[in-house]
């Protein structure tokens, strides 16, 4: 992956606690740190996002239950909304 930069300003007391953060913690630089940081903020996210999402659907209405019957049924439903018929193995 190419790197490009970005330079931030911090008041010196964060400068200071990230230096700390790099050496302690066993960093190289603090990009090396703050790409850390900046990467697990990432992952947070997108797990915020999939639980907001979970409880959306669980939310959403009554629960179905989820039987091969279900799934049969939700295949000829599509098959007729799209207009094509059941095709068996090729003889």
């Amino acid at each position: 992956m190419g790197m490009t930069s970005l330079n931030i300003s911090l008041p010196q007391s964060l400068r200071d606690y990230v230096e700390d953060q790099v050496r302690g913690l066993g960093y190289s630089t603090p990009s090396e740190y703050v790409r850390t940081l900046l990467r697990e903020d990432r992952k947070r996210n997108a797990q915020e996002k999939l639980e907001a999402l979970l409880l959306e659907g669980i939310e959403s209405g009554k629960p179905v239950e989820i039987t091969p019957e279900y799934w049969e049924r939700k295949r000829r439903q599509l098959i007729e909304r799209h207009g094509r018929k059941k095709t068996g193995p090729a003889t």
